[in-house]
């Protein structure tokens, strides 16, 4: 089993450079998405500004992924193919995006609704940005693993939701994923203990349905048993004493949607 590579506050600094490149990257996203755009659209979109900013999509060609962006509709959870498919009012969409910049990776998830979508996929959307809020909370130096999941699955359940359990979050650093894995469940005070210079990606991925999922003949694809759509939030956060120190921001994000809705 590998070990857990330790990050210097150098090295922090660098992860938290890529991280703000998938976050600016997802607002440039946030920026055009919206009915009649297709999703492969939204791929070259980020392709571009990622190398435009001197960095490389941390997603294509790994492991022969053939896109830029993991862009996954309605009941997809996660890995799905950017394609011709137009997106269209009620739409549920996430959108995950890695980043390599000066040898370090970063990466991040934002799930969009396209126009207006159902309460259910408004509630699951508002539920899985807190358990990603909760999550993080837990991601502090002394902790254990087990502590975020319990958060993520308590919080998440208690709504009626279910927790997807065959994916989970990871170390990040100089490779896309590294050791510890970071479920989305657990117990509280299980697992391996959080320490200084860890970095790692928590991203709740909540069903609206059952927790089940199955796996497309593409190879990668994701997608709920049920038919019941899915949302995914995903932050890269160091591990500090007293706090957790996210390096990805939903801010760009934000801000752009706020614009939206006022125009």
């Amino acid at each position: 089993m590998s070990k857990i590579n330790y990050k210097s506050i150098e090295e922090i600094e660098l992860i938290r450079e890529s991280s703000l490149l998938v976050s600016k990257t997802l607002g440039e996203i946030a920026k055009v998405i919206g009915p009649g755009v297709k999703t492969i659209e939204l791929n070259k979109l980020a392709e571009t500004f990622i190398r435009d900013n001197g960095g490389v999509p941390a997603f294509l060609n790994y492991h022969g992924f053939p896109y830029s962006l993991c862009i996954s509709l309605n009941d997809q959870v996660v890995h799905g193919f950017p394609g011709q498919r137009m997106l269209v009012d009620g739409d549920l969409v996430s959108v995950d995006c890695g980043v390599v910049l000066n040898k370090y990776v970063g990466d991040s998830a934002y799930t969009f609704a396209i126009g207006e979508v159902s309460d259910t996929v408004k509630t699951l959307m508002r539920v899985t940005m807190e358990c990603l809020d909760l999550g993080v909370a837990k991601a502090v130096a002394g902790m254990r693993i087990g502590d975020i999941g319990y958060a993520v699955q308590e919080h998440a359940e208690k709504h009626g939701f279910g927790v997807v359990k065959e994916l989970v979050g990871h170390g990040v650093g100089l490779q896309l994923h590294e050791k510890p894995e970071v479920p989305n469940y657990g117990k509280r005070g299980s697992g391996i203990k959080l320490e200084e210079g860890m970095v790692i990606a928590i991203e709740p991925m909540i069903n609206a349905g059952k927790a089940r999922v199955k796996f497309w003949d593409d190879g990668w694809t994701v997608s709920t048993v049920d038919a019941k759509p899915s949302a995914h939030y995903e932050h890269t956060v160091a591990i500090k004493k007293g706090k957790p120190e996210i390096l990805s921001t939903f801010s760009y994000v934000d801000n752009v949607l706020k614009e939206k809705v006022k125009s």
